[in-house]
C-alpha cells in the first residue's frame, strides 16, 4: 500500500508530467485560458490515461510477450482509439464543451503525456494495481497543472500587466515558476 501511495503522490507531484517531465505542453498552453475547459480536459485526459494503462498492461501481458517491437505501434492505436470514443462522447452528451475545447481534443492523441504513460509503465514494470494508480496519479497531476495555468491566465487578464509581457511571454513565465515549485516537492520524499 505504501508502494502505491508513493506511486500516486510520485505521478502527481513529484514527476509531474507537464511541469517537470515537460510532456503534454500543447493543451498545457493552449486550453489554460478558461479554468473550466482546462478542468474538463484534464478529466478527459485522466480517463484516457486509465484506459491507456490498462490497454498497455494487457498488450504487454498478453499479447506483445514475444513482439516487443509493436510496442510503441500498439499504445499509439490504442490511445487514437480511446480518444476517438471520448471524442464522440463528448460530442453527444456536451456539445458546448466540444466547441469550447475546439481542436485540443482529438490533440489528446498525440499528446506526449499520455504515450509517455504507457512507455513509463512498462519500462518501470508495473502491474494492473500499479498501473492504474500511475494512471491517476499521471492524470490527476495533469489536470492540476491546467487548472494551476488556467487559474493564474485569468487572474492576469484582471491584473494591470505592462503590454510587453502580456501573452506568450507571460504564460512561459509562469510555466517556468509552476515548474520550479514542482521541483520542489522532490525534496519532500527520500527514497531511503
Amino acid at each position: 500500500m505504501n508502494n502505491l501511495a508513493w506511486i500516486f503522490i510520485s505521478s502527481l507531484l513529484v514527476n509531474n508530467f507537464t511541469l517537470a517531465y515537460f510532456l503534454g505542453l500543447c493543451p498545457f498552453f493552449g486550453v489554460s485560458g478558461r479554468l473550466v475547459t482546462a478542468f474538463r480536459l484534464g478529466l478527459a485526459n485522466i480517463f484516457v490515461m486509465v484506459i491507456t494503462s490498462l490497454c498497455a498492461w494487457a498488450l504487454n501481458t498478453f499479447v506483445l510477450v514475444h513482439a516487443p517491437y509493436l510496442r510503441l505501434i500498439s499504445f499509439i492505436v490504442v490511445i487514437a482509439s480511446t480518444v476517438q470514443f471520448v471524442e464522440m462522447v463528448i460530442k453527444k452528451l456536451y456539445p458546448a464543451l466540444f466547441r469550447a475545447l475546439g481542436i485540443f481534443l482529438p490533440l489528446i492523441t498525440t499528446n506526449c503525456a499520455i504515450l509517455g504513460l504507457a512507455l513509463f509503465q512498462t519500462s518501470r514494470g508495473y502491474g494492473l494495481v500499479e498501473g492504474l494508480v500511475f494512471a491517476l496519479g499521471g492524470g490527476g497531476g495533469l489536470t492540476l497543472a491546467l487548472v494551476l495555468m488556467a487559474g493564474l491566465r485569468e487572474d492576469a487578464e484582471l491584473s494591470d500587466i505592462p503590454s510587453m509581457i502580456r501573452g506568450t511571454a507571460m504564460n512561459l513565465m509562469i510555466a517556468g515558476i509552476l515548474s520550479m515549485a514542482f521541483m520542489g516537492f522532490a525534496g519532500l520524499f527520500s527514497s531511503s
